[in-house]
């Protein structure tokens, strides 16, 4: 009896950690019609534009994305309806230091590198959304400069 209490135990542990294991494998669909992504890069800064053909907003969240070790949170363009934005800040802020802590007070965090369990090369981008309260991912490929 107690092997057998065992034996189920493991049974289900395993079971558990694969099914939790399965949630960064990549979608093969897309969440939404997707154009082609593109980005332009203005100094340190790389804004990734995604076009957005039809979504359904009710099942779908666009939540952000993965770019050159970098993750920042997906918003809604205002100039561009449709577009989906991410902006990341790929070199050094400049820093206030000062031995008054009050001087220091406007500094921003820097973008910090993110590990990511995928693979990408610089044209390629991950996706992150949740379809139906559930946490996807999805992989952008020939992400391109336009000038």
């Amino acid at each position: 009896m107690k092997y057998l209490y065992l034996l189920f135990s493991a049974a289900f542990i395993s079971v558990f950690i694969v099914g939790c294991a399965g949630n960064n494998h990549l979608q093969q669909k897309a969440p939404a019609n997707i154009g082609n992504a593109y980005y332009t890069l203005e100094g340190d800064i790389i804004t990734l534009y995604i076009p957005v053909t039809a979504i359904q907003t009710n099942r779908v969240n666009l939540e952000a994305v993965y770019f050159r070790n970098k993750k920042a949170n997906l918003v809604n363009s205002s100039e561009y309806p449709g577009v989906y934005m991410a902006t990341f800040n790929m070199g050094k802020p400049d820093m206030i230091m000062s031995s008054d802590p009050k001087e220091e007070y406007g500094n921003k965090m820097p973008q910090k590198t993110e590990k990511m369990d995928f693979e990408l090369n610089d044209d390629e981008a991950i996706l992150i959304f949740t379809q139906n309260s559930k946490l996807k991912y999805y992989k952008l490929k020939g992400v391109k400069e336009r000038v």
